[in-house]
């Protein structure tokens, strides 16, 4: 019984350890932070299940977890906007609920909680140089009054790691997600080029004018500009129902000399 009350400190320090001699360099920041996750279901008490909750600018989702009922508690939070992970994420604050069945705080998330069988839950901030992003590392414990001092302590060693993880985790995302946006706009820069060249051949116009031309039929068509851009390319005409032209902008024609051109002028 003591196992299973008691996270021993022996069985801790040796989950410590064992985080502190993981290279980053060697795991990706999910692995990391499934690693944090799965370590502090072996050794906290009550048979839990663990997760790591990451909020990017309020935003919450689930970064990692142990099994089923972690998950779902998370995201009962999520749904209601409040709970014991995102009051400690948000706070900064050790959130402890000690019995589901007579805590108050937040009444339809513990209700829920006692319905999935955890009775009692703990949350550890997560310590993140972003101020855009905050996390919580949770334990949901099957049992009542599951945590005493020494686990307690147990878990509050645990979120470094975490709030490690979770920030260089953030900062790849962001950078990745700049990657690819810069990429998106190259992409858009190319075909938007194409088609404006297509205009200005057709139309005879100025650069300016021929991405007017092409902002026009996005407003009368309520799509994009890449989306007309890459109609007209592949085409060779602008969508239905986009001006083909207006008085800024002449009927193109065919060049001098031709059938059907403007009868030469004499002096």
């Amino acid at each position: 019984m003591a196992d299973t009350q008691h996270p021993g400190p022996s069985r801790a320090a040796e989950a410590l350890e064992r985080l502190g001699r993981l290279s980053v360099r060697d795991l990706s920041m999910e692995s990391l932070l499934q690693t944090v996750a799965d370590l502090a279901k072996a050794v906290m008490p009550g048979d839990p299940e663990a997760s790591v909750s990451l909020l990017v600018r309020d935003a919450p989702t689930t970064a990692a977890s142990t099994g089923q009922l972690a998950v779902d508690l998370d995201e009962r939070q999520y749904e209601r906007g409040h709970g014991p992970c995102l009051h400690a994420a948000r706070t900064g604050e050790l959130t402890e609920i000690a019995d589901a069945r007579t805590d108050r705080r937040w009444p339809d998330y513990t209700s829920r909680a006692v319905e999935a069988g955890a009775l009692s839950s703990l949350s550890v901030p997560l310590a993140i140089d972003d101020e855009q992003v905050a996390g919580a590392l949770n334990v949901y414990a099957r049992l009542a009054s599951a945590f005493d001092d020494d686990s307690r302590a147990a878990a509050t060693r645990f979120g470094p790691y975490a709030s490690i993880a979770v920030g260089n985790l953030h900062a790849y995302r962001s950078a990745r997600e700049m990657a690819d946006n810069l990429q998106a706009a190259l992409e858009n820069r190319a075909v938007i080029d194409q088609a404006k060249g297509v205009l200005i051949e057709r139309y005879r116009l100025r650069p300016d004018e021929a991405f007017e031309m092409l902002a026009q039929a996005s407003m009368h068509t309520n799509r994009k500009v890449r989306d007309i851009a890459e109609e007209l390319v592949r085409t060779g005409s602008l969508p239905v129902g986009a001006p083909r032209r207006n008085n800024r902008y002449p009927r193109p024609g065919p060049p001098s000399g031709r059938p059907g051109s403007d009868p030469p002028r004499h002096s």
